[in-house]
């Protein structure tokens, strides 16, 4: 991890990147951060109309350096983390109920930060971070989880 940026602000930059990619594949931001007392639910980016024919999808962001030991951040993503980012989303759902009767789903994105200036080729997959250091997109995982229970 870069020693100019905290871990927010380094999640908070993995989460810009995910979000401009999602839009790159025709998704569009409801809402990023959004606080509730289960938590915070990092991305809701939405695919078509608020209808039966919509797709929401709730994406957990997880940003981590090199030499990580949770497999960047897949081993974070635990049966009570699902637990709370479900009751989260349904706060979420009660709170735009417009979204209630869309097909929702739960995503987990895994953004790894690496050394180097040049990063690949895909600008959509990458994010320079400083001279040092860009954001790439590890991973992104569609239908990571059912709801807890299911």
């Amino acid at each position: 991890m870069t020693a100019e940026l905290s871990k927010t602000e380094l999640g908070t930059l993995g989460e810009t990147l995910v979000a401009n990619w999602l839009t790159t594949q025709g998704w569009r931001q409801c809402d990023r951060q959004w606080h509730c007392r289960w938590g915070e639910l990092d991305l809701v980016m939405a695919q078509g109309s608020a209808s039966a024919s919509g797709q929401l999808a709730f994406v957990e962001v997880k940003t981590r350096s090199q030499g990580n030991w949770d497999a960047y951040g897949l081993m974070a993503i635990t049966r009570s983390k699902q637990a709370k980012l479900w009751k989260a989303a349904q706060l979420y759902l009660l709170k735009y109920p417009q979204w209630a009767e869309a097909t929702c789903r739960f995503d987990v994105a895994l953004v790894a930060c690496r050394s180097g200036q040049n990063p690949p080729s895909d600008p959509a997959r990458h994010l320079s971070v400083d001279a040092a250091h860009y954001l790439t997109l590890q991973d992104y995982i569609e239908n990571a989880f059912d709801a807890p229970g299911r």
